[in-house]
């Protein structure tokens, strides 16, 4: 099975001298950060800098609706996937898409009332892999505290499903020093169905990595039920005085295959 990336690192475009400290982070995925890491006057610079960027990078490029939307798409080359931030639409996927290869996934970045009444139609759209929670810039557009978010990281993560891709990855944690809040939030991302997070800092990796990871007791917990479901056959299950039905086997079946796709 192909692993998941869980952990997604940003890196400025600006600072190509850390492409391969950012790859050697542990983290599963790096994006080249070509829009809020770089301001207006660099962006033709960092586009250059796309020049020296390793295989299976991501880049996050910015808005279609923005003056540098065409001239970023054309720098991305072979890029692994793009991050098309302020997504709101199924026709800024699509235009997206219709810059860049044909091999080049896309993970639309839903960051407005907009976007979020708009996602499962983008995430129906060709070529999008996973969504990507923008929470910093919906709550502004909303005027809302990020504990009054629930309902809309719940629709990313029900558009996810709905259209069959990967679940989304949650946003940043912006207190790079707090390795508290950090686990805080991506537990609470696990619970709610997301299935990666964006990171900005290497000190956060081994913390979201390592949440994401199916815990050891976990792991003996899943084998045990399907083991006892392989036993009996189609029969009545019973596990430590407790009856098991196919929602429980299928969880612990789900927990078994993250643990096969876990990545390092």
């Amino acid at each position: 099975m192909t692993p998941i990336p869980r952990s997604y690192l940003f890196v400025p475009a600006t600072r190509p001298d850390r492409f391969e400290k950012a790859l050697a982070s542990g983290a599963h995925a790096v994006i080249a950060d070509l829009e809020d890491a770089v301001p207006p006057p660099e962006k033709s610079a960092a586009r250059q800098a796309l020049k020296n960027l390793p295989p299976g990078m991501i880049v996050r490029v910015n808005a279609v609706e923005t003056e540098w939307f065409r001239e970023d798409t054309a720098a991305c080359g072979q890029c692994a996937a793009i991050v098309l931030p302020k997504t709101e639409t199924p026709d800024h996927v699509l235009t997206a898409a219709g810059q860049c290869s044909a091999q080049t996934a896309l993970l639309p970045l839903i960051e407005t009332a907009r976007g979020i009444a708009n996602a499962v139609e983008i995430a129906r759209c060709p070529c999008v892999q996973r969504l990507v929670f923008g929470h910093l810039d919906l709550q502004l557009d909303l005027g809302v505290s990020d504990d009054e978010l629930l309902f809309f990281r719940s629709t990313i993560v029900l558009a996810s499903r709905l259209a069959g891709l990967l679940p989304p990855i949650d946003g940043i944690t912006t207190a790079i020093d707090s390795l508290d809040l950090i686990r805080a939030d991506t537990e609470r991302a696990i619970r709610l169905g997301f299935g990666g997070k964006l990171c900005i800092h290497p000190r956060q990796i081994p913390i979201v990595n390592e949440c994401f990871r199916p815990r050891a007791a976990e792991i003996a917990w899943a084998e045990e039920i399907v083991e006892a479901a392989r036993r009996s056959a189609g029969g009545p299950i019973l596990v430590r005085g407790k009856m098991v039905d196919r929602p429980v086997i299928t969880r612990a079946e789900r927990i078994l295959s993250e643990a096969s796709r876990a990545m390092s």
